[in-house]
């Protein structure tokens, strides 16, 4: 299924919504806007396999500018809308971008890199002017609605968040497929999830992510309708459930570390009755933020664990997760392995390298080492995370491995450190990480975001350390902690723990000691 396909059984059904200011796409609308956005590439010479990229904020344009790429058979990149003016300028160099889509919201950038992008000849601005930039709104409708080339699948190639180095695109290959083809996202959202055309989906996250991306692509592939929030808040989502009565909900745990802070009477009064599926990710869950969920909002809650690299596909459900606590589920696609740092298998419940064995190619764009590295000879591949198997299948993680803490010969996870002090009343974000210790090697540090930042300070320290100590064995908890009005989360809820490990490190060459 495509959009196409419902333009032409419901052509008026809302297939968008901006969750802010209600402005909303029909079938037809959006439809006819990805025909001539598809012609428009086509005209300037795009072929398939092609690229283009697309920097914006979600607002209503995005998604149907995402599916003319996706009819014209090209790569498309959404790159993040926080990102810097270098930033934005590897990424159309590194993907080979011929064409740059943005808004003046991110006009300053747009403005300063252009003269250093040579290779992109199509510069189209969405919302506003920018200069050198063409409006999009003005050559739409020079183009028809009717397809003037072929129409086959496209694809994403989205970028790693680059939380550890240069971020890289993720490519797979482009297969011709037609429109009206199903794709693995959109059979789990079917099979698993209960997508179809009565759902009624809320996206609290960016676009440029590639969960909200896909999904909101596949529930267009099966004909319901998406409402897209300009940016999350815990109350705003509330409210956005209740008022469109959605059915369906993606989230990450952060968010529901958000959610449960609010006012008990807050939450009380919020109608989240219309919720049939609740879907997390990109995180391990706290496990008693995950029980605090299915309480109030009942075993609607379903988590899987994947990545943009698709080699493997992790799920459970709420009563899943229950009767194996803290699991991120049970692998769908791929095999699991865990392996150790030689690429032997290790048994049942020992702590590794995550790997899947699986048919899935993909390769980071112009790093061939990388890709080299995320690979065992056998084919196997790893997202890079760190966990272990129990004896039914499922899987635990327990930490990404660059983030490993080794002190005094231990190897320290800082995930249990994280979800005992996300649960402390006055908390509301934290990051732990390993430190530089002249004895040990490394020590364990926590950086803390309170909620009431003015009450910073040795006090609140004390209190957080032996809080830890009460219920961690000493190794694993901090031995200091220091509090920040904000940690750096990407919008999607991934925490940049590198930027504030690097302050401690300093200008060292090496983070081994």
């Amino acid at each position: 299924m495509y959009p196409g396909v419902f333009a032409k059984s419901n052509p008026e059904k809302l297939a968008l919504i901006m969750s802010d200011t209600g402005e909303s796409m029909t079938y037809s609308e959006m439809h006819s806007y990805a025909e001539r956005m598809a012609n428009l590439l086509q005209s300037a010479g795009f072929k398939a396999g092609d690229h283009i990229a697309l920097c914006l904020e979600n607002r209503l344009e995005f998604l149907p500018i995402c599916w003319g790429a996706h009819y014209a058979g090209v790569y498309y990149t959404a790159i993040s809308s926080r990102l810097t003016a270098p930033e934005i300028e590897y990424i159309l160099e590194d993907c080979g971008a011929r064409a740059f889509i943005t808004s003046p919201y991110k006009g300053p950038e747009a403005s300063e890199i252009s003269a250093r992008i040579p290779a992109v000849t199509l510069r189209l601005s969405v919302g506003g002017a920018i200069e050198g930039f063409d409006a999009l709104e003005d050559l739409l409708p020079e183009q028809s609605d009717l397809p003037a080339g072929p129409r086959i699948e496209g694809s994403d190639m989205l970028y790693s968040s680059g939380t550890t180095g240069r971020p890289k695109g993720v490519k797979v290959p482009l297969l011709g497929t037609p429109l009206e083809e199903s794709d693995g996202v959109t059979n789990l959202l079917g099979g698993l999830f209960g997508a179809s055309q009565e759902s009624i989906y809320l996206s609290p996250a960016p676009l440029y992510h590639a969960a909200p991306l896909r999904f909101c692509r596949s529930i267009h592939k099966v004909g319901g309708t998406v409402v897209v929030m300009p940016r999350f808040s815990p109350e705003e989502m509330l409210e956005s459930i209740e008022k469109y009565k959605a059915t369906f909900l993606q989230v990450v745990p952060t968010m529901f570390v958000r959610l449960l802070k609010l006012e008990k009477q807050v939450r009380d009064q919020a109608d989240v009755t219309s919720l049939q599926t609740v879907v997390h990710a990109a995180a391990p869950c706290p496990i008693p933020i995950k029980k605090e969920m299915i309480t109030w909002w009942g075993p609607i809650i379903h988590e899987y664990y994947a990545g943009t690299e698709g080699n493997g596909f992790c799920y459970c459900n709420s009563q899943q997760w229950l009767d194996h606590e803290g699991t991120v589920g049970k692998a769908i696609t791929g095999i699991p392995h865990i392996v150790d740092d030689d690429g032997n298998e290790l048994p049942v419940g020992k702590i590794g390298a995550i790997f899947f064995e699986s048919d899935t190619t993909f390769e980071y764009h112009n790093d061939p080492k990388k890709t080299d590295d995320a690979r065992l000879a056998n084919g196997w591949s790893t997202l890079g995370d760190v966990g272990r198997l129990d004896e039914d299948g499922y899987l635990y993680l327990t930490d990404r491995k660059a983030f490993m803490i080794i002190s005094g010969g231990v190897n320290v996870y800082p995930q249990e450190a994280e979800n005992l002090l996300t649960m402390h009343p006055r908390v509301l974000d934290v990051a732990v990480f390993g430190v530089p210790n002249d004895d040990l090697g490394e020590e364990v540090k926590a950086v803390v975001q309170l909620i009431d930042h003015a009450s910073a300070g040795p006090d609140i320290e004390r209190e957080l350390l032996s809080y830890c100590q009460e219920q961690l064995a000493k190794v694993k908890c901090p031995k200091s902690i220091d509090f920040k009005e904000e940690l750096p989360r990407h919008p999607t809820g991934k925490l940049y723990k590198r930027l504030l490990r690097d302050e401690y490190w300093g200008d060292r060459e090496s983070r081994i000691v």
